[in-house]
């Protein structure tokens, strides 16, 4: 595995879809319940390795790169990174993986695509958490760009298919600071962590390993409407903790965007829908926490997992 390898590591996963492959690594006992891990928007796998190993280790944890992100293959050519292809990635992993029921543990990006799942597929997930994850919803706002932002969608995949521009070069120090300046939550280490794993060596540097198809998130994420959202929760059958960073997403990360409202709107729908199977915790960091100071939520999600009532669908 390297002298990079994050403690508790047991393998590195290559399952077959389609298009070439999915990457994923594992921790954890494979005996033990199964729990899916998904990284943020244009982030990879590398984004669990300082979190799981503080995680209780008799579970079996598989983090996942999503398509065109980290060490797994781009999709082909002409097909658009839309919501439900990702959501659909899920459904493709654990059928390789032979898990009929399972949970998820997914940061920002990969909370919304696992929240989706887990609404599609209820009966398959046991328990949800949500790091730091935004709840996009179509607000009055939003509904003018809509067009804008599926418009923006075919453009930039025509875009990037005509230009046929080779690999772009970088230095470790160019990619560092260019990741750094996009992303003020992330520190240089744990930049650095997921630049090991969303690069390549060539002879004169590095190369990014994303597919740069992959643009914005609104261009490939669908907005939701409160009434959609409503009846999604509905559906779900897992118990579901959703941990909210004090300086994260939802404080700093988007202008125009009624993050306050939108949050107090999610938090009342899945409290007054799951009732005592919904819990709620806010936490000190920014929306990177589970990287940079991991020990603030590992003990709430190790807590979480091991909690008896839970555990009766491996029982």
């Amino acid at each position: 595995m390297g002298e990079n390898a994050a403690p508790g590591l047991i393998s590195e996963l290559k399952l077959a879809v389609p298009w070439g492959h999915i990457a994923a690594k594992a921790w954890g006992s494979l005996q033990g319940p199964p729990v899916l891990c998904l990284h943020g928007w244009l982030d990879n796998a590398n984004s669990f390795d300082r979190l799981i190993p503080l995680l209780p280790q008799d579970f079996y944890y598989v983090a996942m790169d999503f398509g065109g992100h980290g060490l797994s293959s781009h999709y082909s050519s002409g097909v658009p990174y839309y919501h439900q292809t990702l959501v659909s990635e899920i459904r493709r992993v654990v059928a390789a993986l032979k898990w009929n029921r399972f949970s998820i543990l997914g940061h920002s990006f990969g909370g919304i695509v696992g929240g989706m799942f887990s609404c599609i597929f209820p009966e398959m997930v046991n328990k949800l958490i949500l790091l730091d994850s935004p709840l996009l919803l179509l607000e009055s706002n939003e509904v003018e760009n809509l067009l804008t932002y599926k418009r923006r969608t075919i453009e930039h995949m025509l875009q990037v298919e005509a230009s046929q521009e080779p690999s772009r070069v970088y230095s470790l120090k160019q990619l560092l600071q260019r990741l750094l300046k996009s992303n003020s939550h992330l520190n240089e280490e744990c930049g650095e962590l997921l630049l090991q794993r969303g690069t390549t060596k060539v002879a004169a540097g590095l190369v990014l390993n994303r597919d740069q198809r992959l643009s914005r998130p609104e261009n490939s994420i669908d907005l939701v409407s409160r009434e959609l959202y409503a009846h999604s929760i509905r559906k779900l059958q897992a118990h579901v903790l959703f941990i909210k960073a004090v300086h994260g997403y939802f404080d700093v990360r988007r202008e125009n965007y009624s993050d306050k409202e939108s949050l107090s709107f999610m938090i009342h729908t899945l409290k007054s829908t799951l009732k005592e199977q919904f819990q709620f915790v806010e936490i000190p960091g920014n929306h990177y926490v589970h990287m940079s100071e991991p020990q603030h939520v590992a003990s709430i999600i190790s807590s979480f997992l091991q909690h008896k009532h839970m555990l009766t669908a491996y029982l």
